[in-house]
């Protein structure tokens, strides 16, 4: 008569292990640690900024208009009221608020180097050889942030619609899908090109 009670709690905790006790936080805590490694690498995108802004403007006056978009386009792209925390990644309207500002600054910088290209005296810089360097590394490792972060939110989502997960999921944590993060813009979740010969 002993043996039931525990055959029972056994059984319950099998039960409950299968149905996303463990498994629903856990993806989820995945995905927003890949989410902070999104935001990290646009960060770092936005810190690299203030030396192009030097760089360019020691070289190519005639650009400042240009350079001012890039630099607008960073204020807005690292204002508070666009930022995503962990929390908010079930949001689509603070995703896609989020994505647009950090697809303005792309493009904005992308705009600003085609243009910055066309002065020989300004490419052989070694300073813009060099900034152009971290630039590329930096949208590189902004795309595979995204990509891992894509990965975790499909497998989180999977996570709370499939049986056995989805019972937990849904009576016990009220899972809600997370939003993946999507370019709003053809192409834009390719890293650019840069053209560094010489003419």
């Amino acid at each position: 008569m002993k043996f039931v009670p525990k055959a029972l709690v056994v059984a319950c905790t099998l039960v409950l292990a299968s149905c996303g006790i463990n498994s629903v936080p856990a993806a989820e805590e995945t995905a927003k640690a890949k989410w902070a490694d999104v935001e990290a690498a646009f960060q770092e995108r936005a810190n690299l900024i203030p030396n192009l802004q030097e760089i360019v403007l020691s070289s190519a006056e005639q650009e400042r208009a240009t350079l001012d978009a890039v630099v607008s386009a960073r204020a807005s792209a690292t204002r508070p009221e666009v930022q995503v925390d962990g929390d908010d990644l079930s949001d689509p309207a603070k995703m896609q608020q989020y994505q647009a500002a950090q697809n303005e600054l792309g493009g904005a910088i992308s705009r600003l180097l085609v243009s910055v290209e066309a002065y020989p005296e300004l490419r052989s810089q070694d300073n813009f050889g060099r900034f152009m360097t971290q630039f590329e590394g930096q949208e590189n490792r902004i795309r595979v942030a995204i990509r891992d972060y894509n990965e975790a939110v499909r497998q989180y989502n999977t996570t709370i619609r499939t049986f056995p997960d989805t019972i937990g999921a849904n009576i016990i944590h009220g899972a809600e899908p997370m939003v993946s993060y999507e370019a709003t813009t053809e192409g834009a979740e390719v890293a650019p090109t840069l053209d560094m010969g010489v003419n």
